[in-house]
């Protein structure tokens, strides 16, 4: 069963809702919001019903009598969804009142989370930058560039000079079409770059790009921080006792197939609510397994069709309701220049406003090419958000 709470005012959003609720009446409003239940049993989608519709809310469920499950949808504000949750709770459904509030609550509250990886501490009022440095041949935007030792060293610490909050380091491809190597190799890649930006700045915070637990323990053990999987250890199970081990940080991001065929016609008929519920079934394994410093990420580019790509970002906000921190990529990817006829090097501009908007829509971490950029990009929402801090300008 997995809630998520709906920002239905989209009319393209509203709908795709009505259309599988069938809601004949016109109840769309700027204001309107939704909490979808999918996969609850249908006699208890009825109870929770009448209770809403007793209290002159407006709710609709899928399926008919005899169905095992149901999807449920509430119409209203964040107020109306709180007392639902206590109401489910007074019934005696106490674990789903739970989720539901939980839910609730971790969209009021994420801003005011802080968490802490390494010696530093984020807090999620505003967003951080994490640089890019490929030490790869294939790369889409700059493969080949870094993978000389020397020059890959002397990006990074430029990355961090550039202000990168975090470093994300990567020995293996992970363009569309891109071939895996051998982990031997990409240790042999990232390793003593690793070791060496650490040696001249022992302050930095590295994030090792890999879906291999043999990479991920060999940068851990060299003082790296967080394991950026992009497969969400389905490629390698191994990578969550690595990350318990070390107490480590791990990024778990959506991707339809693997690199090589992610995007060989991907198709969804909701995007949002399947990379929803797929982010939250790995949370919940990971935390199963004893890890909880996780940061999510919806894999923008990664098995999505263009139209997908901007559906996500444009709903961002929703994956809040997970509870944790959101991290997103769009550093010159393709759905910039199909959608704008644009050459990789021509992308700049487009990813500029691109990371803008994603850090309005609830994105904390932009993991990037250009940190100038996108250092822009955070301080313009800060300056959005608390306009005071011009005061004096």
């Amino acid at each position: 069963m997995t809630i998520q709470f709906v920002d239905i005012y989209y009319p393209n959003v509203f709908k795709r809702y009505s259309s599988k609720f069938n809601i004949f009446r016109d109840l769309y409003e700027n204001d309107l919001a939704g909490i979808e239940i999918r996969g609850i049993d249908f006699k208890l989608a009825q109870k929770i019903k009448g209770i809403i519709l007793n209290n002159k809310e407006i709710c609709y469920n899928t399926g008919k009598k005899g169905d095992a499950f149901s999807d449920l949808l509430v119409l209203g504000t964040i107020g109306v969804f709180k007392e639902l949750a206590k109401e489910i709770i007074a019934m005696g459904n106490e674990d789903l009142g739970i989720k539901v509030s939980h839910t609730i609550k971790n969209i009021i509250g994420y801003d005011k989370q802080i968490i802490v990886i390494g010696n530093k501490k984020f807090s999620l009022e505003q967003a951080y930058t994490i640089g890019i440095l490929n030490i790869t041949t294939d790369s889409f935007s700059d493969g080949g560039k870094y993978i000389n030792h020397d020059n890959a060293v002397r990006h990074g610490i430029e990355l961090l000079n550039d202000g990168a909050d975090i470093l994300d380091v990567g020995g293996e491809s992970s363009r569309p079409g891109s071939d895996p190597i051998s982990e031997e190799e990409e240790i042999g890649r990232v390793i003593p770059v690793i070791k060496e930006i650490l040696n001249k700045r022992p302050d930095a915070i590295i994030s090792v790009d890999t879906t291999k637990s043999k990479v991920a323990y060999e940068a851990l053990s060299v003082g790296a921080k967080i394991v950026n999987d992009i497969s969400s250890f389905d490629n390698d199970k191994n990578v969550l006792d690595v990350v318990k081990k070390f107490n480590a940080f791990i990024i778990l991001m959506h991707m339809k197939g693997e690199p090589k065929t992610m995007q060989i016609d991907p198709s969804y008929e909701d995007v949002v609510t399947e990379v929803y519920d797929y982010l939250t079934a790995k949370v919940e394994y990971a935390k199963k397994s004893g890890i909880n410093n996780i940061i999510i990420d919806p894999g923008i580019g990664f098995g999505k069709r263009v139209m997908d790509n901007y559906e996500l970002l444009k709903r961002l906000n929703e994956f809040k309701g997970i509870g944790l921190p959101i991290l997103v990529g769009l550093s010159k990817k393709s759905f910039l220049g199909k959608a704008f006829d644009l050459k990789i090097d021509e992308r700049e501009n487009h990813t500029l406003i691109a990371e803008t908007l994603a850090i309005k829509n609830g994105a904390r971490f932009i993991r990037t090419h250009n940190v100038k950029n996108a250092v822009t990009a955070v301080k313009l929402n800060a300056f959005l958000d608390n306009p005071e801090l011009l005061q004096n300008v």
